[in-house]
């Protein structure tokens, strides 16, 4: 007698579990380059948490984080304060988890260090993800659509950043980072026109 097909439901996500254990397995091999381009392209998606309107905080407020990435140890802490300071401009109205982006910038290291830059890297990972489930499409639960696009992101990342000295990386983080802003921004406004219709 034919064994019933398995219940999808039923079977284990395996690709989730994959990509994370990709995602740690390149912040290991990660330098401080990488490493503080993982935190600050989780940063930049995260942005739509921030601010009023479907975009958030202005993108412009991280361009000083962008340049000292490129600018490596010479200016990162000099970038760091100056994003900083330029963040508390931004307000935080509504309902969304500002601290949390908040509290990326906030402990991000003026270190240029490998090990502080691990530990906010991973840090920055693990707040973007958990933002992006509590956006979610109704239903989908905490591990929806959103949480495994970050994840994607997360990864692609540090692929283009680990191993790479120097070249064309920077741009095409940023690029990955901008489109993963406009999702969350898009997933924002369809809540709050959600909300407002209810």
């Amino acid at each position: 007698m034919a064994s019933e097909p398995a219940d999808p439901k039923e079977e284990p996500q395996l690709e989730p579990q994959l990509e994370l254990a990709e995602l740690l397995a390149l912040f290991a091999r990660a330098d401080e380059r990488a490493l503080a381009g993982s935190g600050v392209g989780c940063l930049e998606r995260c942005l739509p948490l921030l601010g009023d309107g479907d975009g958030g905080a202005d993108a412009a407020v991280l361009r000083p984080l962008w340049t000292g990435l490129a600018d490596g140890a010479a200016h990162w802490a000099e970038r760091l304060a100056e994003t900083r300071d330029a963040l508390k401009a931004a307000s935080d109205d509504g309902p969304r988890p500002a601290g949390a982006v908040r509290h990326m910038l906030d402990t991000a290291p003026a270190q240029w260090a490998v090990d502080p830059l691990r530990t906010w890297a991973e840090q920055s990972a693990r707040a973007a993800l958990a933002a992006h489930g509590d956006h979610e499409p109704p239903g989908s639960g905490a591990a929806g659509p959103l949480v495994a696009g970050e994840l994607r992101r997360q990864v692609r990342v540090l692929e283009i950043l680990v191993g790479e000295a120097d070249g064309p990386g920077l741009r095409q983080v940023l690029h990955v980072s901008t489109e993963g802003r406009r999702v969350l921004a898009a997933a924002i406004s369809r809540r709050a026109r959600g909300a407002a219709s209810a």
